[in-house]
């Protein structure tokens, strides 16, 4: 399977992510072929090469014919308008930095609800695969906005996203995955830029609240930098919040093709472009399993000078902090001393607060780390019954297969310490129906 790594530099947008799909190869008649599949007619994508700051990229416009925005939109979007009368609001986002007048000044149409978005998508004469998709890309703008607002993501209303040219670039998107093999995404690290957005209520500082709500539902992070204005808009990160499957520097990737997707502002301190890069995997193929995959890091110090009550200490402290795993090796140091090396496995976010935990709370004068990728069979937990009490087994699995299956530790000794006996008791006990269940 190919890779599609999304270099998001200066950021991304619905837009800027469809230009850089067409400079990737994508064909704009293709594209225009399925968008009609919407069943609209008078739209149609018109990409265009421009220099962005030096760099050579597509923009895109969204061409929408005058007469469709009170005929053929208001037949097919509003018809069933008048059955929700709870409207919350999606609000536009208005910025003299914004990346493209795509994502800034939409099709000034009546506000629609998620509900009229997601229907003119399944209505549509798309692929499964695109229609599926597109709603789940609309669905974590919706459910972003509905936090905001307190209220069901249904009764969203949009104003910006919800105009014909948005909804285009979302169809865009997926329509251009499926035409490129439906590749693995991976993407950089976010950078957003700095300073004020405006919406109905005001102004808010960058991310834009939308933005915000829909990279933290999906646990991504965000960096500044001095970019003044928008660069990540709530499209664009609905789009990666969906696709990417993780967010790091290239490794082990053969780069094919190199697009550029330019938005309409000029950066002040970096071409406004997001770069897609096709990609052939480097790595050694290997028969197919479906186990999960993540990254993490990897703290190591070498301590010869520590109290052992301390090391227990910190370890509880660690863990309570987010630590995955602390342990320690007994190693041989400098003038023949006898000492420990502390380990201690984290999510990459956390790498910075606990290597600061060991150098505060521990005698280290300074630590070492690296990333590592790590495989893990998916887990799942069943109840068992003993004579006992019931236990829980986490088993894990591996190509539908189970492999492992382990007794809850905290179950096991607490119906120990209820009928007084050993905890071994109980573990066996629960490995024994636990096995039994799994014949039945």
């Amino acid at each position: 399977m190919n890779t599609l790594y999304l270099d998001i530099f200066s950021g991304i947008s619905g837009d800027m992510f469809l230009g850089a799909m067409i400079d990737l190869g994508v064909s704009a008649e293709e594209l225009n072929k399925a968008i009609k599949k919407l069943n609209i007619d008078d739209i149609k994508i018109e990409p265009k090469k421009i220099n962005s700051s030096g760099i050579s990229a597509v923009k895109v416009e969204v061409i929408v014919h005058e007469s469709i925005h009170e005929s053929d939109i208001q037949k097919i979007i509003y018809e069933h308008t008048h059955k929700h009368p709870d409207k919350h609001h999606h609000h536009s986002y208005n910025n003299t930095h914004n990346h493209s007048e795509n994502e800034s000044n939409k099709s000034k149409l009546t506000t629609r609800n998620f509900l009229d978005i997601k229907q003119l998508i399944e209505k549509s004469d798309l692929s499964e695969w695109v229609k599926e998709k597109a709603v789940k890309v609309f669905t974590r703008i919706a459910e972003a906005e509905g936090k905001i607002h307190a209220c069901s993501p249904d009764n969203v209303h949009f104003h910006e996203v919800g105009a014909i040219d948005s909804i285009v670039d979302v169809i865009g998107a997926c329509i251009s995955l499926e035409l490129l093999g439906k590749p693995k995404v991976i993407s950089s690290p976010v950078i957003e830029g700095t300073g004020l957005v405006t919406c109905t209520h005001g102004q808010f500082p960058l991310p834009a609240p939308a933005t915000l709500e829909i990279l933290a539902a999906r646990g991504i992070q965000i960096t500044q930098c001095d970019e003044p204005g928008e660069m990540v808009t709530p499209t664009g990160a609905a789009i990666i919040a969906e696709f990417a499957e993780q967010f790091s520097p290239m490794k082990s990737l053969k780069p094919t093709r190199i697009g550029y997707g330019a938005g309409s502002r000029i950066g002040r301190t970096r071409p406004n472009v997001l770069r897609a890069i096709l990609c052939e995997s480097t790595e050694p193929k290997s028969t197919e399993r479906d186990w999960e995959t993540d990254t993490v890091s990897v703290i190591e110090t070498n301590l010869d000078d520590i109290n052992s009550e301390i090391l227990g200490a910190f370890m509880e402290k660690a863990l309570q902090s987010g630590a995955l795993d602390v342990f320690y090796t007994p190693i041989q140091m400098k003038k023949n001393r006898p000492a420990i090396k502390l380990t201690l496995l984290c999510p990459v976010e956390n790498t910075d607060e606990l290597a600061s935990l060991i150098l505060n709370e521990t005698t280290a004068f300074g630590v070492r780390f690296y990333e590592t990728t790590r495989r893990k069979l998916k887990r799942e937990f069943v109840i068992v019954k003993t004579k006992y009490g019931d236990v829980r087994i986490k088993e894990g699995k591996l190509n539908g297969r189970i492999v492992q299956a382990a007794p809850e530790f905290e179950d096991c000794n607490a119906l120990a310490l209820k009928s007084n006996i050993p905890i071994r008791i109980v573990y066996e006990e629960a490995i024994v129906s636990h096995s039994k269940l799994r014949k039945e």
